[in-house]
């Protein structure tokens, strides 16, 4: 894969707090994303005019949803919607299990196929960790090794999840984590957040 801007992992929560309407919105948001015409701008604005995107389905075991695609058109942004649409809810619903969550993310952007300057893990879910290794000293791992993570924190079932978030979660330059409502707002608030994180430092809204 030739060099791009940004290596993107989006690290999705499917643990049992998600339930089968819930994770439809989730996914069907993330796709409609990949349709936006501000999300793709994002992802081909920078000097190398691409983005390398893959995503993980994670909760007390993870799962690779979509593999490495680069983003560089519109119609790579539509295969990636297709990919995320048609992709099965594996692994089954278990516990909240955010630092394994993270290191399979971090594992997969390290073999990223591209070149990227910058390194980033999207992290979206609606629950605090509850099982495995803490996300804290996983998180501080991967930024030391380069990586920006971020968060999308749904708060309808814990009102702190944001908290919970920038205290574990989040971290490197720029790190930030947006809240979300519901699930019925995933679609709007993740399209913001993309935007946000693919254009870096220009992106902040």
């Amino acid at each position: 894969m030739e060099p791009v801007d940004v290596a993107l992992v989006l690290a999705i929560d499917v643990s049992a707090s998600v339930d089968f309407d819930e994770f439809a919105l989730m996914v069907g948001g993330l796709g409609t994303a990949f349709l936006n015409p501000d999300v793709i701008a994002a992802a081909t604005g920078g000097p190398r005019r691409a983005a390398a995107v893959s995503a993980l389905f994670w909760s007390d075991g993870q799962e690779l949803a979509v593999p490495w695609h680069r983003v560089a058109a519109v119609e790579d942004g539509a295969r990636i919607a297709e990919a995320l649409e048609g992709a099965p809810r594996l692994p089954r619903p278990g516990a909240t299990a955010l630092g394994e969550g993270l290191v399979a993310a971090l594992a997969l952007l390290a073999r990223c196929p591209a070149s990227a300057t910058r390194l980033i893990v999207d992290v979206s879910g609606d629950g605090a960790s509850n099982r495995g290794r803490p996300p804290g000293p996983i998180r501080d791992v991967g930024v030391a090794g380069g990586a920006i993570i971020n968060g999308l924190a749904v708060v309808n079932e814990e009102a702190d999840l944001v908290e919970h978030y920038r205290a574990e979660v989040i971290g490197g330059p720029g790190s930030f984590v947006m809240e979300c409502a519901d699930y019925t707002d995933f679609a709007e608030a993740i399209a913001r957040k993309l935007v946000r994180e693919l254009r870096g430092a220009e992106g902040i809204v």
